[in-house]
């Protein structure tokens, strides 16, 4: 298959990447580094970087930012990283994208443990979290030509422990190899409107 891996030298992005790529053509994309650069805060960057990569089998979105701190401390603009990235972003990735996706493809999305199990400081990334999710199951319902869609869920990485631990006291981290099976499920399998939950 041929897959637009977005975020791809991010933490998760990169575990996927090296999961995937021996399986499939992957296409990597990202702000700063990648076959493409996008950025998924603008749907003119989403558009043009369909439009360099033509039609896929399967995306997979990675990237997601989103402010952690406080609830005193988030403001409309601190909540608006948020919105205009993780949430905004990756449905926009969706939506410009299914006249690029050939049928039966997939698209799988990322959110995470926030929505499921907050935390302080989560709450704006729950937020965004919770409202991809469900897209992801009410959109599954409408979705042309047999494409699927997805989204995967993981908890704090080990990966990343060292840098978000203090927010997720007495989480177990989970290791990136294995949040990848994850979207290598979504990727490969048949399952739509799945949440795929790696806590």
């Amino acid at each position: 298959m041929k897959v637009l891996l977005i975020g791809a030298t991010g933490t998760i992005g990169s575990a996927v990447y090296r999961l995937i790529s021996p399986r499939h053509e992957v296409m990597t994309a990202g702000r700063s580094e990648g076959d493409v650069r996008v950025d998924i805060t603008s749907t003119d960057s989403i558009t043009a970087m369909y439009e360099s990569v033509g039609k896929v089998d399967a995306v997979i979105s990675t990237p997601g930012a989103s402010f952690f701190g406080p609830l005193a401390e988030l403001t409309p603009e601190r909540n608006e990283i948020a919105i205009e990235s993780k949430l905004k972003g990756q449905i926009n990735i969706v939506l410009l994208g299914i006249p690029y996706m050939r049928e039966r493809g997939s698209f799988t999305l990322t959110t995470g443990i926030t929505m499921d199990d907050p935390v302080k400081g989560g709450a704006s990334a729950a937020m965004a979290c919770g409202a991809v999710s469900a897209f992801v199951k009410a959109a599954s319902l409408d979705m042309p030509d047999g494409i699927r869609i997805n989204h995967v869920s993981p908890g704090l990485l080990e990966e990343s422990k060292d840098k978000y631990s203090a927010f997720f006291p007495g989480f177990e981290p989970v290791p990136g190899t294995r949040v990848a099976q994850a979207y290598l499920k979504s990727l490969e399998g048949a399952q739509t409107g799945q949440t795929y939950r790696v806590y």
